[in-house]
């Protein structure tokens, strides 16, 4: 478990992925990519963990963005 909580965050890191990409990409659900990313990793490795939740916390503050450009899309296509 700590070998795919580390490969979640060196995904993260390296792509900037949402919790949900990533589960997405390595084919599992975003809640066990989220508990690897936030809870298991901390015992893991510290650094790593620092450095994902730094990449975490910055799709949260970009959140209500992502959603309302996805929205403007989804509005100009019934046009």
């Amino acid at each position: 478990m700590e070998r795919r909580a580390v490969r979640c965050a060196e995904y993260m890191l390296e792509t900037g992925a949402t919790v949900r990409a990533c589960a997405e990409h390595f084919g599992m659900s975003k809640s066990t990519v989220h508990k690897d990313v936030t809870e298991r990793l901390r015992g893991a490795d510290m650094r790593l963990y620092t450095a994902v939740r730094a990449v975490l916390d910055k799709n949260l503050r970009e959140r209500h963005l992502r959603g309302g450009e996805s929205t403007r899309r989804k509005f100009l296509a019934k046009k």
